[in-house]
């Protein structure tokens, strides 16, 4: 298996197109020979008594981009700092990783101001008046090694530091070229943070083994379409609702008049890649995955409707309690899945870690992953009787109302079949005698009633009289982390303040 330092060192006599920004543009031979740079002027800052962390406080700038290759070429390892993170958090997160070299954009320097920063050398912007040199630092690096700290998106608690090796961007990279037909022909269009794992190793990381340009550039729905036919992109990533997000824009009759023909990324519905794949004329691939990149399900061309698709080998839905595989989902004949207390389990690896190489600073949480020698992901899914995989939520999302376990995630995909709603989040409230309340926070695409809303749900066959939700909040956005997970949290600390509609406690008329 090769390493980004190869890839990259490859590229030094590359003219092709290698970086687009706005209307600045590098060849590779350029791009490597910045890097370079970088590399060594980071070279000449760092302690070699210390870990070799460089923690990079950046937009999705050509400076970002500049820092990914000099890890890469450099040996010294990239922390993302979320740029979305302040005070105290964002100073726990330089803390753990290590960090000993900040380098920050002019830009965002002013979010560091009264931190804490005793051992830290910040550098604002790149820092690196040093000659670009001819050859990369001489340095030693194989596919085991650390390139970068990716840390999670903190949705169930502090954010934590994924190990990301060169395997780990390599690995992907060379299996998404080929599973998605990338060439060197490409433009790869990045809005995705490049702090996280689905900018990495989705948009930048396939560039960079397969010699595509990249245009980089902060996600905007408005200005999404404009930079496809500014740039030329032909591929796109995304991760959460960025498809929702564009779908939401006005749509004109010439939208499907542009370069794109791929669209990669997970957590879209069906609704949203139908709608995107037909709105701009380009095929859209939905995945699943995380940041530790340890459980893999795969979408076929006969995925059916709501599922994931199929697991790779060795992927199981497992009862973390008796550590055992659940039964399949069984279905009455409106469809409703009639054993989901026995079939709902969570998604694990059953050999192994996967490409997961731990946690950074975490062996507590690590060792929770890694329990029994398996790797738990920490979401919940079922299986039908074909083995299809479909997602129930994360660990936390199972709510107990009379009596009875929900899933999230399944009632969400009901509410989300209603033309008039574009986002959907189900979470528990605690009830005042036991167990839990179902509410449900909306983002709607048009007007929406309360009467239109009972309507709807009474003609939905498959929903369960108890997920009914008591509480609904509509709202302008759900509140979301920097990668688009929706932080259910946040809606439960909110309370019931600001609820739009209550449903009767034993009936089903909202008001």
């Amino acid at each position: 298996m090769s390493t980004l330092r190869e890839l990259l060192v490859a590229r030094a006599d590359d003219d092709a197109t290698a970086l687009l920004y706005g209307d600045e543009r590098w060849s590779w031979r350029e791009y490597v020979a910045i890097a370079q740079a970088r590399a060594a002027a980071l070279a000449g800052l760092l302690d070699p008594a210390r870990p070799p962390h460089v923690g990079v406080l950046a937009e999705n700038t050509p400076e970002m981009a500049f820092q990914l290759a000099a890890a890469g070429l450099g040996g010294h390892v990239l922390v993302g700092l979320n740029t979305t993170r302040r005070g105290d958090a964002l100073l726990a997160d330089v803390r753990k990783a290590d960090v000993q070299v900040l380098v920050a954009e002019p830009s965002l320097a002013h979010l560091l101001e009264g931190l804490d920063l005793a051992g830290v050398r910040v550098v604002e912007g790149c820092g690196t008046g040093a000659a670009r040199p001819p050859q990369p630092p001489a340095v030693e690096v194989s596919p085991d090694d650390l390139f970068m700290l990716i840390f999670t998106s903190g949705t169930s608690g502090d954010p934590k530091a994924v190990r990301i090796t060169h395997e780990k961007v390599t690995f992907p990279a060379a299996y998404l070229t080929e599973r998605l037909g990338l060439s060197g022909e490409d433009v790869h269009y990045v809005s995705m943070p490049l702090f996280h794992s689905n900018a990495v190793m989705a948009g930048w990381g396939p560039a960079v083994h397969n010699g595509a340009a990249l245009a980089v550039a902060r996600f905007s729905a408005s200005g999404f379409l404009d930079d496809v036919r500014r740039y030329g992109a032909t591929y796109a990533n995304y991760v959460g609702k960025p498809l929702a997000y564009v779908l939401a824009t006005p749509e004109e009759p010439d939208d499907a008049d542009n370069p794109l023909r791929l669209v990669f990324g997970n957590e879209a519905g069906d609704r949203d890649t139908a709608a995107f794949a037909r709105r701009f004329g380009c095929r859209v691939v939905d995945g699943f995955g995380s940041t530790e990149n340890a459980v893999v399900v795969s979408r076929t061309p006969d995925t059916p409707p709501g599922s994931l698709g199929q697991p790779a080998p060795g992927v199981a839905v497992l009862d973390p309690e008796t550590m055992t595989e659940c039964p399949r989902a069984t279905y009455d004949e409106l469809g409703r899945v009639t054993n989901l207390e026995e079939c709902v389990g969570e998604l694990v690896n059953t050999q192994g870690a996967g490409q997961f190489a731990g946690y950074y600073n975490d062996e507590a949480a690590t060792a929770e992953r890694m329990r029994g020698g398996m790797y738990w992901s920490g979401d919940l899914a079922y299986r039908d009787a074909d083995g299809w995989v479909y997602y129930a939520g994360r660990t936390a999302d199972w709510l107990r109302v009379d009596g009875e376990n929900l899933a999230a995630a399944p009632v969400e995909r009901i509410l989300l079949r209603h033309p008039a709603i574009s986002e959907a989040a189900v979470y528990a409230v605690p009830d005042p005698s036991a167990g839990d309340q179902l509410a449900v926070a909306l983002v709607t695409a048009a007007p929406l009633d309360a009467d239109e809303w009972a309507a709807f749900l009474e003609a939905q066959p498959d929903l369960s009289p108890k997920a009914w939700p008591r509480f609904v909040r509509v709202l302008d956005a759900l509140p979301r982390t920097a990668t688009n997970k929706v932080l259910k949290r946040d809606l439960r600390a909110a309370g019931l303040d600001t609820v739009t509609w209550t449903r009767e406690a034993r009936g089903r008329r909202y008001s």
